[in-house]
């Protein structure tokens, strides 16, 4: 065999050595989903499963388009695509992405919930750092709600995410078969039936399917790499949040730290969402007359229900934004209407009122109070939790929800300083920052909360994995960050800072 022979024959086996080991790296990736769905057994239903070349949301399928699911879904009951938009900052202040992250996707519903709609997502990258973030879900939105906030953030550093949906999905067009359902503004005849008000739903579903997720996690990471999470930390937005509290202050087995980002308040004592909401919506239209005026009386009295200061530039009004009469749809009627509906059914919403809508007088004539305290949330955290809020949250007001998180923490463990052996808890304040971070782009003078939340959880992971102290709370100024020691320790002095 002559030299030119010999390197054929060279040539033709190297050849079949990449092409049996690119067969068999195929049968390796492939078989990567058919073990994850068999380990996961008869727990998981409905499973999508794909390789990804990147995780993060620059990968169009990442997350799916709106009502994306077989069989096709009441529209507006699964939306992704708009779910992520929600407690993002608008295109181009959102987390940046410097890197694609191959992995594996799963996307599931939940076979054990009886009414068939919890839903539950992992992501599991190829360079995994061993450690897992679960996340909550604001309002009544998907486990892809998190997917720009969260997911990019903490899938480019190695970490696995899970997430779920509270175990219901969105909302649905109002049907003559229907119970009466909630205008999505006070001026638009829209009407819409969430499915957190049908039967089955309590609110108390949403711890659940948070320690669900993180249960089913570890039996994806188990089956994927071989090991469970070193660490598990939780995260989540509103809502989201609210469900960050509940896993921090029950299950210190599953979770080693949370970070919540405008936590929900739930408390059957007042303040809560059913004291507040009504006088806003009830002093919104004379504030209107007013001609936008901060002295006048519907101004005061929606400042007095604990709500910061308006912004008006112009024809804009933040106020405007959360009642709705110029976007399509609002936020103070419809939150009000979708929680009176589930936890005091038998009041008239529209034939009473929204904005006449009196929690204390509703004690004595139905089990609302109740109802709240089947999930109030108690400030008894057993792992270190910190929550990040914004002063000028006029859909949560902070001195009713982050601050009064912070008062129960404080009173459960009898003193308001860290103890020896209870878990530290920080309250960062965000000077000017507002429950939806895209009205930035409207009103310039409102500040993102996304990057401190971010940083937030850096300091967790810190704190808990290498015991560095976590900063005290504090107020973060306008272009600040969060320091050790701060400039301004405890509360921000005002709720707006021009």
């Amino acid at each position: 065999m002559n030299k030119r022979d010999r390197a054929a024959v060279l040539l033709m086996a190297r050849s079949a050595l990449i092409a049996a080991a690119l067969a068999c790296a195929s049968t390796a990736h492939a078989s990567r989903c058919s073990d994850l769905i068999q380990a996961f057994g008869s727990q998981l239903a409905d499973v999508q499963c794909f390789e990804s070349a990147d995780l993060t949301t620059n990968n169009a399928a990442t997350t799916p388009a709106d009502n994306a699911l077989t069989p096709p879904l009441p529209f507006f009951a699964f939306t992704p695509q708009m779910d992520r938009s929600v407690i993002a900052p608008v295109a181009g202040q959102r987390t940046p992405i410097t890197k694609a992250v191959p992995g594996v996707q799963l996307d599931a519903r939940i076979a054990s919930d009886p009414t068939g709609q919890a839903r539950f997502l992992l992501r599991m990258p190829d360079n995994w750092n061993g450690r897992l973030v679960v996340a909550g879900a604001s309002g009544t939105r998907s486990e892809f709600n998190g997917d720009f906030a969260w997911s990019d953030y903490v899938v480019q550093q190695g970490y696995a995410y899970a997430s779920q949906n509270k175990g219901v999905l969105n909302l649905r067009l109002h049907g003559a078969s229907d119970p009466p359902g909630c205008r999505l503004n006070p001026v638009r005849p829209v009407f819409v039936n969430f499915y957190d008000d049908d039967p089955g739903q309590p609110f108390a579903r949403w711890r659940e399917y948070m320690i669900a997720a993180a249960k089913l996690a570890r039996v994806g990471l188990q089956a994927h790499y071989g090991h469970k999470p070193r660490y598990t930390y939780a995260v989540g937005t509103s809502n989201g949040g609210y469900q960050v509290r509940r896993a921090i202050e029950t299950a210190p087995e599953l979770f080693d730290g949370g970070v919540d980002w405008e936590g929900t308040f739930v408390d059957s004592g007042a303040p809560n969402l059913l004291t507040d909401l009504p006088p806003a919506v009830l002093n919104f239209p004379d504030y209107v007359s007013s001609g936008f005026s901060a002295s006048s009386t519907a101004a005061q009295n929606i400042r007095a229900a604990g709500y910061p200061p308006d912004i008006v530039i112009g024809a804009a009004s933040l106020w405007n934004n959360h009642y709705g009469t110029t976007t399509d749809a609002g936020f103070w009627e419809v939150t009000f209407c979708q929680w009176q509906k589930r936890l005091d059914p038998t009041y008239d919403t529209y034939g009473a009122g929204t904005g006449t809508y009196n929690y204390i007088a509703r004690l004595s004539v139905s089990d609302v109070g109740q109802q709240l305290a089947d999930f109030a949330t108690t400030g008894r955290i057993q792992q270190p939790l910190i929550t990040v809020a914004g002063t000028m949250d006029s859909l949560l007001p902070i001195d009713h929800h982050a601050r009064a998180y912070a008062r129960k923490v404080h009173a459960a463990r009898g003193e308001g300083q860290d103890s020896g052996e209870a878990p530290p808890y920080r309250l960062y304040e965000v000077q000017n920052g507002n429950h939806i971070e895209s009205y930035r782009a409207t009103f310039p003078q409102l500040e993102l909360i996304e990057p401190h939340a971010q940083h937030a959880f850096d300091l967790l992971v810190q704190h808990v994995e290498g015991g560095s102290p976590l900063p005290p709370d504090q107020c973060i100024p306008r272009g600040g960050q969060i320091l050790d020691p701060p400039p301004e320790p405890g509360h921000c002095a005002s709720l707006f800072a021009q």
